[in-house]
């Protein structure tokens, strides 16, 4: 686990401004209701074959979270949407089934650690390639988030990091220089 680096030791780093084809505004499209789902990337309406995944480069996605009520369920619903067009869902196997429970409960712990110990989450990210999710979570908060040690599996409470640190190939936090918050971010690995 590495709560420092931003980026998968074999990742460089985000694509230069326009080059990964992802929308580089942040507002919604004109006519979107606060909160609504805005696809960076343009979604193919159905998913591919069952039990094939599509060869497409990396694509991203954005909700808006800030102000929102409901937001667990809100980014739970809209990863499995991502999960449909992506290919994830539905699943051919049990092995592939099995790997998108885990984005969507990494979703559902990273959003609520934000709602518990930030001052609720204000972004989430998912961005896809074949072989890796990435999933990242803004919010304003300053705490540094780390699973509780000694993990004690019988305490109620507690077990949102060591879940996500268990779940993900890696994981961290990052934040801006300057701005008050940071992202937190996981990155799971795609079923074969």
């Amino acid at each position: 686990m590495s709560t420092t680096r931003p980026y998968s030791p074999g990742d460089r780093g985000p694509e230069p401004s326009g080059a990964s084809g992802a929308s580089g505004g942040g507002a919604p499209a004109p006519g979107a209701a606060a909160g609504a789902a805005v696809p960076s990337v343009p979604s193919v309406p159905s998913g591919p074959p069952e039990g094939t995944r599509q060869a497409r480069g990396r694509q991203v996605r954005r909700l808006r979270l800030e102000g929102e009520s409901g937001v667990v369920p809100l980014a739970r619903d809209f990863t499995r949407q991502a999960l449909y067009a992506w290919g994830w869902l539905p699943a051919a196997s049990a092995d592939q089934r099995a790997a998108a429970e885990d984005v969507l409960l990494v979703v559902s712990e990273l959003v609520t650690n934000a709602c518990l110990h930030a001052e609720g989450p204000d972004e989430l990210i998912l961005a896809c390639d074949n072989k890796v999710i990435r999933l990242e979570v803004s919010d304003r908060g300053a705490g540094q988030p780390a699973p509780r040690t000694p993990h004690r599996a019988g305490r109620p409470g507690g077990h949102g990091m060591f879940i996500v640190q268990r779940l993900c190939l890696d994981w961290g936090v990052v934040r801006a220089t300057g701005t008050p918050g940071k992202t937190v971010w996981a990155e799971l690995g795609a079923p074969a």
